[in-house]
């Protein structure tokens, strides 16, 4: 404490983990003080909300989540277009725009940004985009308005998403990837075939084991993309989707210790330092259910992540125990849910499989030590059973293995 009577709280990062922290922490502790930074000129908005913007099945309006006034009656302070530039922990203080903000707890949750295309071609180039903050969305959408063929390029849910709007809005569309389907870090062959019908169905040219050699531009802007087996796609607008790196500069030279995946933490949020924590995107967490340190990207994941971190930073012992989960629709005709660990994670997991392709439907599970630790549905109307797999995945059963098959069935 720092002999005040109230506790002094400095959140960095007002996504959905840094603003759910803190609503819980005025929540719980009406007397305390909180200062919320953000680098964007905006309140918190819904990120999964920006795809549909894209593809304009909602308004802008419906993206945002809070406003200045909802900060100001939850006495928040809120800084935004504002950059902590330094941690120093052993003053329990940090810095931004030259003022110093001291803390009782800190939590960093900073989040990433795009990775860059990193070829030829791409530095500011005008119609050449990535696909991660709301000004991103809006920039791509007036230039799919003046467009008429498109390139997502990435094998990640980002491209699918940008093919996904790119296609749901008319153009002419390629996904262009370097591995052997969408999605390839989660899906096996057999789920991609899946994956490889819905976008076809919905027009989108797939463009599979092809690398961006060059983006040949003209007067500054894109007008067709080279690539490692001698293709040239010729197109109006560009996005491209390769992961994040992790925003960790805040903890360079302190002893707060990072990984190349983001800011190490333990089960309850808390770095190595005390009294500073992690969450969402940029933690790199130790989860006591699947024992296993991974960083995990979802909108859920952040909020929960929130929550656990808000009651620590209060002084509480909560532990992070969540299934990470996801669901999403791939194009038109499919959907695609997953929930726990997959092969992206551990390499040493054993899978059990089931396909029906009449109903274009996908089943498989994880196993690890005979413990269920995950699974990846496709299909519509494919859902059943996800709930009581989630529930065996937290209560760290084990299954004989003449089970696992049958478990491929649940519906319950």
């Amino acid at each position: 404490m720092t002999g005040s009577d109230f506790r002094r709280y400095v959140i960095v990062g007002n996504g959905f983990a840094g603003t759910t922290a803190a609503e819980q922490l005025r929540k719980h502790d009406p007397a305390c003080e909180i200062t919320l930074f953000g680098d964007e000129p905006y309140p918190l908005y819904n990120r999964i909300s920006l795809p549909p913007m894209l593809r304009k099945q909602i308004p802008e309006a419906k993206v945002m989540i809070r406003n200045v006034t909802w900060h100001e009656e939850h006495r928040i302070d809120l800084r935004l277009r504002t950059r902590v530039e330094r941690v120093i922990p052993h003053e329990r203080v940090v810095e931004a725009d030259g003022r110093r903000y001291p803390y009782d707890a800190l939590l960093i949750a900073t989040g990433g940004r795009p990775n860059p295309i990193g070829k030829p071609g791409a530095d500011g180039a005008a119609n050449l985009f990535p696909f991660q903050y709301l000004d991103d969305t809006r920039a791509i959408s007036e230039q799919i308005d003046r467009s008429r063929a498109a390139v997502a390029i990435g094998g990640s849910f980002i491209a699918y998403e940008l093919a996904e709007a790119f296609a749901s809005r008319g153009m002419e569309t390629h996904w262009l990837m370097r591995g052997p389907r969408g999605l390839h870090r989660i899906i096996d062959e057999e789920a991609g075939a899946l994956l490889h019908e819905a976008a076809a169905a919905d027009g989108v040219h797939m463009h599979y084991g092809e690398e961006v050699v060059e983006l040949v531009r003209s007067n500054g802007v894109v007008t067709k993309v080279k690539t490692t087996q001698g293709a040239e796609i010729a197109a109006e607008c560009y996005a491209y989707g390769f992961g994040l790196a992790m925003n960790t500069e805040i903890c360079d030279g302190t002893d707060i210790e990072t990984s190349s995946n983001g800011i190490l933490c333990d089960d309850h949020l808390e770095t190595n330092v005390k009294g500073i924590f992690a969450a969402g995107d940029v933690a790199d967490f130790y989860d006591p259910i699947l024992e296993i340190r991974y960083r995990m990207g979802t909108w859920n994941n952040a909020g929960a992540h929130g929550k656990v971190a808000a009651q620590n930073m209060m002084g509480g012992s909560e532990k992070y125990h969540d299934v990470p989960e996801y669901s999403s629709l791939l194009f038109k005709g499919q959907t695609i849910t997953q929930f726990g660990l997959g092969t992206d994670l551990r390499r040493d997991l054993e899978i059990r499989r089931k396909i029906d392709r009449d109903k274009k439907w996908y089943r498989a599970l994880f196993f690890w030590e005979d413990r269920l630790v995950g699974g990846l549905m496709l299909g519509k109307g494919n859902r059943a059973g996800k709930r009581k797999y989630v529930e065996a995945i937290k209560s760290k059963q084990r299954f004989p293995k003449p089970e696992w098959e049958a478990m491929l069935d649940w519906t319950a």
